[in-house]
């Protein structure tokens, strides 16, 4: 959405060139009838007179031609003079307006930590953005088509402009601070690089990088990405898995749909649901009780997931647990531990 005094300034450009038009018609139709200029000549009389470039006129002036051309050029100075102000005014703003902006973002880009960084807003960044929305994840959005960022912009989303293969483009982005990157470019050369990049600037980052042929998977892998997606691979399996179990996985998307905070699952660091000095176990915890949310699995420090584990087990430093529930138990248990 434009700002107002931008558009203020666009409706007086309007005027001025109405009046401008106004002007030159009334000059070529003076010129015509009024000194019985051909229409060509009138035309060209009106321009250098207007322009006040200097020209002799065509034929020489009777006493009221010269009385319509004193007009034309007093009533040409106030115009062509608005005109000129405003048009330059208008450029003046824009550019400020502009560098305001740009630089307003900035400074919110600076200020996030441990934010995601989203390379390429194109199909997979788009889903990838709507879904951290829903969460309420601060991310930005990397992405050299500046036609696309002044279509999303006002959408409560941070841009950066320019190419993600760029490291000064990735600082910018604040590549240093942040925790995750997704690389959703559309070719997997370019998403090599970024991970090759990214990896080099910040070597705590969680790097997760679409690929669109198989053969890119090894090579991403090794240049440091920690996830790699094939969403080609991944849309067929599940194409195939609704003709194979439809009924489960219908379930399985019902829990994973984002809508107005319908959020059925939720992954919990132990450390905000208790002390981690105390030795304390999912039943501990009791979950259940106090939100109505269900553990329905766990992931130790060492990054091994179970999947409905017993209830004495012990949680550890590092661990985390992913409870099942209603929107409404999920928003309570992230009200009640202050979950993020």
């Amino acid at each position: 959405m434009d700002n107002p005094f931008l558009r203020l300034y666009r409706s007086k450009i309007y005027t001025a060139i109405m009046m401008l038009f106004l002007l030159l018609c009334i000059g070529v139709f003076g010129y015509r009838f009024i000194s019985g200029y051909q229409w060509l000549d009138a035309v060209y009389m009106t321009v250098i007179t207007v322009t006040t470039v200097g020209f002799a006129e065509v034929i020489p002036l009777d006493p009221q031609s010269k009385i319509f051309t004193i007009f034309l050029i007093l009533a040409s100075v106030v115009i062509v003079g608005y005109a000129i102000t405003i048009i330059t005014d208008y450029i003046l703003s824009r550019n400020n307006f502009e560098d305001i902006k740009q630089r307003k973002m900035q400074k919110k880009i600076d200020a996030m930590t441990n934010h995601i960084i989203i390379c390429g807003y194109g199909r997979n960044g788009k889903q990838a953005a709507k879904k951290l929305l829903a969460y309420d994840k601060p991310f930005v959005i990397v992405e050299r088509n500046k036609e696309v960022i002044e279509k999303f912009e006002d959408n409560d989303m941070s841009f950066v402009l320019g190419n993600a293969n760029e490291d000064e483009v990735l600082i910018t982005a604040g590549i240093n601070n942040a925790s995750t990157l997704i690389c959703a470019l559309p070719n997997d050369a370019d998403n090599l690089f970024v991970v090759l990049s990214a990896r080099q600037i910040n070597p705590n980052l969680t790097i997760i990088s679409r690929a669109s042929e198989e053969t890119s998977y090894d090579k991403l892998k090794l240049a440091g990405a920690n996830n790699v997606i094939l969403p080609d691979r991944i849309g067929g399996d599940h194409m195939a898995s609704l003709v194979v179990i439809p009924d489960l996985v219908e379930f399985i998307d019902n829990l994973g749909i984002v809508g107005e905070r319908n959020i059925n699952i939720e992954e919990v660091n132990v450390e905000l649901l208790y002390n981690t000095q105390e030795a304390k176990t999912i039943r501990d915890l009791d979950l259940r009780k106090k939100s109505g949310c269900t553990v329905i699995g766990f992931k130790d420090d060492k990054g091994e997931y179970v999947v409905n584990p017993e209830a004495d087990t012990r949680l550890i430093p590092g661990s985390k647990i992913i409870v099942l529930g209603r929107p409404e138990q999920i928003m309570k248990l992230n009200s009640m531990y202050k979950i993020e």
